[in-house]
């Protein structure tokens, strides 16, 4: 492997089989991956209806003993400041080699620092986006076959102790 450690970063509102997919291909190219928990101080809006402590209980009992065992999860507060987010990650997290990311502006951003990026293949776009199953699940329409089960549990637990957030117009 050329690249020891990796970053991963998302908002996992909640953590489906898309972002599952895209954990496992970033595990095939480094030994070590930090999973960013984005938006981690936003929780119970129509676009971040999941704490950051839910969330992380998604990623955990969605990945096997293995991927659990190479993976660290580490929560990222939104600051509105590109570059100020970027310090915010370097002195928050460990040193990492790579990061993979489908995102424009945050490809650009590390490109610009010299940071390599990898994409990752998307896996049924259309249907696995955090804001697809999250309009599935206000809408009371079948949502739990875009999930892993592990994150099943956790959303039936919140939405039944917690209701849903309203309206969603958020992205994935």
């Amino acid at each position: 492997m050329e690249h020891e450690t990796g970053l991963l970063i998302g908002r996992f509102q909640p953590f489906h089989r898309g972002h599952l997919h895209a954990v496992s291909y970033a595990l095939n190219e480094v030994s070590r991956l930090l999973l960013g928990i984005g938006s981690s101080d936003r929780s119970r809006e129509p676009s971040n209806p999941f704490t950051a402590s839910e969330r992380r209980s998604m990623i955990l009992n969605s990945l096997d003993a293995s991927a659990r065992e190479r993976v660290e999860i580490h929560e990222i507060p939104d600051v509105h400041n590109h570059m100020r987010w970027m310090e915010t990650i370097r002195e928050a997290l460990p040193e990492f080699g790579i990061v993979f990311t489908n995102d424009g502006l945050t490809a650009g951003l590390y490109r610009r620092e010299g940071t390599p990026v990898s994409g990752i293949p998307f896996l049924d776009r259309p249907h696995l986006s955090g804001t697809a199953v999250r309009e599935r699940i206000s809408s009371d329409s079948p949502w739990e076959h875009l999930v892993p089960p592990g994150t099943a549990g956790v959303v039936r637990q919140v939405v039944g102790a917690k209701g849903w957030p309203a309206e969603d117009s958020g992205r994935a």
